[in-house]
């Protein structure tokens, strides 16, 4: 199967480019710029003639359209255990909405439970995508039990293609790691050059607010923000910086919402260190107002680290536009509003953590560059490029060229929609962003070579992903 993209405008982290884009197979084949001279070694390697365009057995006209490399959601949670319910996308709804959003590959948490071995998690997991993605997808692995046994599996997992490691400084009795821990799962990444990922957020301090409020009578959603300051998020991040600077380790802060935690990463960045960070949509355009909303709908919005003022959201688009924050991606782990957010009526503290975010994650991105907020290039580095490299999956994916895997996305900047739970496709029963009017939709996606959404239609199938093993990330120093 071929495929040749007619007419758009091709957008890279570099800038733009008026190109034709071939597909041959999986592949991309070629990259054929529009209005300059006829380069006969490249249309000849794409199989045509000097002077003709060349054949493909599918035409895809993309006037007046963005081709953009496929988006890649480093951080997402299907199936995922927590609270005594699981999170409500399968892998195969999942990355269905995934695709519907023009996210073409997902990096997934593998969750080790306490007792419980790294490979043997890293097997269970397996047994869940494999055979179920309708897109690539590759695994992080969470590691909440460090003993002797799971440092030595590290390096294992790191041969297994999986060279991320996740971390909590929050949640104590379920996922909480102490200092020390940290430490030793640092030292240990640092021998095999892996990255741990870090949920930074005072756990310890945050159970005793928790309690407090508790005991107080209070009881509502907006609690959960409450209990959990900005400043105790401030101050775990730079604590777990110190400790991957102890270690030499590369560190990677996952979901960052507060303006103090970007501070002391844009600090650590500024002095040289391995320090990186990503921030989700949530941050940027929802606040503790909507934790607030009466009648328990501020469950809905019930999530960790919190949603934050709008001043923190302000911070954040500062972030990403100068590169504290070099990655933008969803936390996706959706729980039902009934049955599973209801967990937690009458007790903040119960309700299941997580929002829906996978499908929404391109679109909602692309309405920062309609806002000024961030560029267009900006916008594709964000969302995929740097993703690509900090997971090690660049120069396969996260960008337009020649030999790169055929992950396309064909996008109408133009386009107006609603985002609603009356047309997503994520597996959820509430939108996070009901009723939101923004400008800009997916047109076409195309999953190596495979066309999966057209015309408003799903046209690819659970099993067409394939397990991506990751190299290191691109960016060590």
């Amino acid at each position: 199967m071929s495929i040749l993209i007619r007419g758009g405008t091709v957008v890279t982290a570099e800038g733009t480019l008026d190109a034709d884009v071939l597909i041959v197979g999986e592949k991309i084949a070629a990259v054929l710029a529009r209005g300059s001279a006829t380069d006969a070694a490249t249309f000849a390697a794409a199989g045509a003639a000097a002077d003709a365009e060349p054949d493909a057995d599918v035409l895809i006209d993309a006037i007046g359209k963005y081709v953009i490399p496929g988006g890649i959601d480093g951080h997402t949670h299907m199936e995922m255990p927590f609270g005594g319910t699981f999170s409500a996308d399968t892998f195969e709804t999942g990355t269905k909405a995934a695709a519907w959003g023009g996210t073409t590959t997902i990096v997934d948490f593998a969750v080790q439970a306490k007792g419980t071995s790294l490979l043997a998690t890293l097997d269970k997991w397996h047994e869940k995508a494999d055979g179920n993605c309708a897109i690539d997808y590759g695994f992080h692995m969470i590691v909440s039990d460090v003993n002797e046994q799971s440092l030595k599996e590290m390096s294992a997992c790191v041969g297994a293609g999986v060279t991320s490691f996740k971390m909590f400084m929050a949640y104590p009795g379920v996922f909480y790691a102490t200092d020390g821990e940290i430490l030793l799962a640092m030292q240990q990444a640092s021998r095999s050059g892996a990255t741990i990922m870090m949920h930074a957020e005072n756990g310890i301090a945050i159970d005793q607010l928790v309690a407090q409020a508790i005991a107080a009578g209070h009881t509502d959603p907006v609690y959960h923000g409450l209990t959990r300051p900005p400043e105790l998020e401030g101050e775990a991040t730079s604590r777990a910086i110190t400790l991957a600077r102890v270690a030499d380790c590369p560190l990677y802060i996952v979901h960052l919402s507060a303006a103090h935690a970007l501070a002391a990463v844009a600090a650590a960045r500024d002095a040289g260190q391995n320090v990186f960070a990503e921030t989700c949509p949530q941050y940027l355009y929802l606040s503790l107002d909507d934790l607030a909303r009466p009648d328990f709908e501020g469950a809905k919005f019930v999530a960790s680290p919190p949603l934050r003022t709008p001043d923190h959201s302000a911070a954040l688009w500062r972030g990403l536009r100068t590169n504290d924050l070099s990655i933008v991606s969803t936390d996706h782990c959706p729980f039902c509003f009934k049955e599973q957010k209801e967990l937690g009526r009458g007790d903040f503290s119960k309700i299941p953590n997580g929002m829906p975010g996978v499908e929404h994650r391109m679109d909602l991105l692309h309405q920062g560059v309609v806002a000024g907020e961030i560029t267009l290039s900006r916008w594709v580095e964000t969302c995929a490029t740097t993703p690509a490299r900090m997971f090690g999956l660049y120069p396969r994916k996260g960008v337009i060229a020649a030999g790169a895997d055929a992950d396309v996305v064909v996008y109408d900047p133009a386009a107006k929609q609603t985002l609603s739970a009356a047309t997503h496709h994520m597996n959820v029963d509430y939108s996070a962003y009901e009723g939101m009017e923004i400008t800009g939709k997916v047109d076409v996606t195309i999953s190596r070579g495979r066309v999966v959404v057209a015309d408003g239609e799903f046209r690819g199938a659970a099993g067409q992903g394939t397990f991506l093993p990751r190299d290191l990330n691109q960016y060590l120093l």
